[in-house]
């Protein structure tokens, strides 16, 4: 399967380019989140680092936001269930 690379933004401006994974959009649908890789290995079993930011809006300009809220992070392991269930 090909890597989907993309270009991201973070809210201080910096962009970097990442492997899209997948995207999810809350349950209400009025917040968007991306799942990316920036091709980071972690552990003595190489697993990759997998990122989760919730997507904003500036204007015309879409950039990521750390997920700070615990009951967002929870909301969001349960769309990665439905995911992982589906």
């Amino acid at each position: 399967m090909d890597k989907k690379m993309v270009m991201i933004e973070n809210s201080d401006g910096t962009k970097f380019e990442v492997e899209l994974i997948t995207y999810l959009m809350s349950e209400d649908q009025q917040i968007d989140y991306v799942v990316y890789s920036k091709g980071e290995i972690s552990g003595n079993e190489g697993d990759e680092v997998i990122y989760i930011s919730k997507l904003a809006r500036n204007g015309d300009s879409l950039y990521v936001e750390e997920i700070q809220d615990e009951l967002e992070w929870t909301n969001v392991q349960a769309l990665l269930r439905k995911i992982a269930n589906a």
